[in-house]
Protein backbone atom coordinates (compact mmCIF):
# COMPACT_ATOMS: atom_id res chain seq x y z
CA UNK A 1 0.00 0.00 0.00
CA UNK A 2 2.78 2.43 0.92
CA UNK A 3 4.51 1.69 -2.35
CA UNK A 4 1.28 2.39 -4.24
CA UNK A 5 0.91 5.73 -2.44
CA UNK A 6 4.48 6.69 -3.20
CA UNK A 7 4.16 5.57 -6.79
CA UNK A 8 0.97 7.52 -7.38
CA UNK A 9 2.30 10.59 -5.65
CA UNK A 10 -0.48 10.52 -3.04
CA UNK A 11 0.55 12.36 0.07
CA UNK A 12 3.63 13.77 -1.61
CA UNK A 13 4.13 16.99 -3.47
CA UNK A 14 7.14 18.12 -5.39
CA UNK A 15 9.00 21.05 -3.91
CA UNK A 16 8.23 24.39 -5.53
CA UNK A 17 10.77 25.42 -8.11
CA UNK A 18 13.33 27.70 -6.57
CA UNK A 19 13.33 31.25 -7.81
CA UNK A 20 16.32 32.02 -10.00
CA UNK A 21 19.34 33.61 -8.37
CA UNK A 22 22.42 35.52 -9.44
CA UNK A 23 24.27 32.36 -10.49
CA UNK A 24 21.37 31.53 -12.81
CA UNK A 25 21.52 34.99 -14.41
CA UNK A 26 25.26 34.70 -15.03
CA UNK A 27 24.88 31.17 -16.42
CA UNK A 28 22.10 32.24 -18.79
CA UNK A 29 24.03 35.25 -20.11
CA UNK A 30 27.19 33.18 -20.55
CA UNK A 31 25.17 30.52 -22.38
CA UNK A 32 23.88 33.26 -24.69
CA UNK A 33 27.42 34.55 -25.23
CA UNK A 34 28.64 31.07 -26.21
CA UNK A 35 25.70 30.69 -28.57
CA UNK A 36 26.43 34.07 -30.19
CA UNK A 37 30.05 33.13 -30.77
CA UNK A 38 28.99 29.90 -32.50
CA UNK A 39 25.83 30.96 -34.35
CA UNK A 40 26.00 34.75 -34.53
CA UNK A 41 24.22 37.81 -33.18
CA UNK A 42 21.26 37.63 -35.58
CA UNK A 43 20.36 34.11 -34.49
CA UNK A 44 20.60 35.14 -30.82
CA UNK A 45 18.29 38.09 -31.55
CA UNK A 46 15.78 35.71 -33.12
CA UNK A 47 15.83 33.37 -30.12
CA UNK A 48 15.36 36.21 -27.64
CA UNK A 49 12.56 37.88 -29.61
CA UNK A 50 10.67 34.61 -30.12
CA UNK A 51 10.88 33.82 -26.40
CA UNK A 52 12.80 30.61 -26.95
CA UNK A 53 12.59 28.66 -23.66
CA UNK A 54 16.37 28.21 -23.62
CA UNK A 55 16.70 31.96 -23.04
CA UNK A 56 13.32 32.88 -21.54
CA UNK A 57 12.47 31.25 -18.22
CA UNK A 58 9.73 33.48 -16.92
CA UNK A 59 11.19 36.27 -14.81
CA UNK A 60 14.70 35.19 -15.87
CA UNK A 61 15.40 35.93 -19.51
CA UNK A 62 18.11 37.28 -21.78
CA UNK A 63 17.80 40.70 -23.39
CA UNK A 64 20.23 42.49 -25.71
CA UNK A 65 21.10 46.18 -25.86
CA UNK A 66 23.51 48.01 -28.15
CA UNK A 67 26.32 50.05 -26.64
CA UNK A 68 24.38 53.31 -26.95
CA UNK A 69 21.39 51.94 -25.03
CA UNK A 70 18.96 50.91 -27.75
CA UNK A 71 17.12 47.65 -27.05
CA UNK A 72 18.10 45.23 -29.81
CA UNK A 73 16.29 42.10 -28.58
CA UNK A 74 13.80 41.49 -25.78
CA UNK A 75 11.05 38.97 -25.02
CA UNK A 76 8.73 41.99 -24.73
CA UNK A 77 9.06 42.84 -28.40
CA UNK A 78 7.42 46.27 -27.98
CA UNK A 79 10.71 47.38 -26.38
CA UNK A 80 12.83 46.57 -29.45
CA UNK A 81 14.35 49.68 -31.01
CA UNK A 82 13.57 51.78 -27.94
CA UNK A 83 16.02 53.96 -26.06
CA UNK A 84 14.91 53.63 -22.45
CA UNK A 85 18.06 55.05 -20.86
CA UNK A 86 16.23 57.99 -19.32
CA UNK A 87 13.32 55.95 -17.93
CA UNK A 88 14.05 55.64 -14.20
CA UNK A 89 13.27 52.82 -11.81
CA UNK A 90 10.73 53.23 -8.99
CA UNK A 91 13.27 55.24 -6.94
CA UNK A 92 14.28 57.53 -9.80
CA UNK A 93 17.54 55.72 -10.56
CA UNK A 94 18.64 55.78 -14.21
CA UNK A 95 19.82 52.17 -14.01
CA UNK A 96 20.14 51.64 -17.76
CA UNK A 97 22.89 54.30 -17.81
CA UNK A 98 24.81 52.04 -15.42
CA UNK A 99 24.23 49.04 -17.68
CA UNK A 100 25.65 50.93 -20.67
CA UNK A 101 28.61 52.14 -18.58
CA UNK A 102 29.42 48.56 -17.56
CA UNK A 103 29.16 47.34 -21.16
CA UNK A 104 31.43 50.15 -22.38
CA UNK A 105 33.79 49.93 -19.41
CA UNK A 106 34.76 46.70 -17.68
CA UNK A 107 32.51 44.66 -20.00
CA UNK A 108 30.76 42.72 -17.24
CA UNK A 109 29.08 43.50 -13.96
CA UNK A 110 25.90 43.95 -11.94
CA UNK A 111 23.36 46.75 -11.69
CA UNK A 112 20.86 46.99 -8.82
CA UNK A 113 17.52 48.77 -9.18
CA UNK A 114 13.81 48.49 -8.37
CA UNK A 115 11.38 47.06 -10.90
CA UNK A 116 7.84 45.74 -11.04
CA UNK A 117 7.80 41.97 -10.72
CA UNK A 118 5.32 40.66 -13.31
CA UNK A 119 4.51 37.62 -11.16
CA UNK A 120 3.14 39.52 -8.16
CA UNK A 121 2.77 43.07 -9.50
CA UNK A 122 4.95 44.51 -6.72
CA UNK A 123 7.95 46.78 -7.13
CA UNK A 124 10.93 44.80 -5.86
CA UNK A 125 14.70 44.96 -5.72
CA UNK A 126 16.25 43.48 -8.85
CA UNK A 127 19.80 42.95 -10.02
CA UNK A 128 20.89 42.46 -13.62
CA UNK A 129 24.08 40.93 -14.93
CA UNK A 130 25.51 42.69 -17.99
CA UNK A 131 28.06 41.12 -20.34
CA UNK A 132 29.47 42.81 -23.43
CA UNK A 133 29.79 40.61 -26.51
CA UNK A 134 31.24 42.56 -29.43
CA UNK A 135 29.01 45.54 -30.18
CA UNK A 136 26.15 44.57 -27.85
CA UNK A 137 25.49 43.64 -24.23
CA UNK A 138 23.54 40.63 -23.06
CA UNK A 139 21.59 41.09 -19.82
CA UNK A 140 19.67 38.85 -17.44
CA UNK A 141 18.19 39.94 -14.13
CA UNK A 142 16.73 38.37 -11.02
CA UNK A 143 14.51 39.68 -8.27
CA UNK A 144 16.04 39.75 -4.80
CA UNK A 145 13.93 38.40 -1.97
Amino acid sequence: MLLACLWSGAGWSAPAAAEPGEKDAVALVEKGARFMKLRGKEEMIRLINTRDPEYNRGTLYVAMRDLTGITVAHPTTALIGKDLRDVPDADGKLFRHEMIAIANGPGRGWVDYKFKNPVNGKVEAKTTYVLRIGDVALEAGVYKH
